[in-house]
């Protein structure tokens, strides 16, 4: 079965940290998939808002999630404080793809635990159809 794969930026331009809640944790003791995706989507959040927008605001149009691909390296629990990058790749004519990296510090120094990527789309909830991303956003994007 063909893997998924995910092409490293050589540098991020945003990072944040999340702690691992107890409610974050599945029956097998560890952050569960879906909880994944959650952390993502808070990183992304907090990367918008970086650059002063926001899911539903970026440069006069919103942004819907058209695919994620998702690698897991290792495990995440409880007290887990972990580093989230974003990397904006891809840029088109209605979107962008995100790369984000997931780590955890430990004694001998960082361990990846995730690698994914989101397609995010310009749409116009209004509309119902996918929108142009504004030329103000590309230049936030690419900086």
């Amino acid at each position: 079965m063909p893997r998924v794969k995910i092409d490293l930026p050589e540098k991020f331009s945003f990072t944040t940290s999340i702690a691992v809640r107890m409610t974050d944790l599945n029956y097998g003791g560890h952050v569960g998939n879906d909880t994944v995706l959650t952390f993502l989507h808070e990183a992304r959040v907090q990367y918008l808002l970086s650059l002063g927008y926001t899911e539903l605001n970026i440069a006069g149009v919103s942004l819907i999630m058209a695919d994620a691909a998702i690698i897991y390296q290792g495990e995440m629990h409880f007290g887990d404080q972990l580093l989230i990058s974003i990397k904006p790749v891809e840029i088109s004519r209605v979107g962008f793809d995100l790369i984000y990296r997931i780590e955890k510090k430990l004694n001998e120094g960082i361990t990846k635990l995730v690698l994914a990527k989101t397609a995010m789309i310009c749409y116009d909830y209004q509309l119902k159809k996918v929108a142009s991303l504004p030329q103000a956003a590309k230049e936030k994007l690419t900086a």
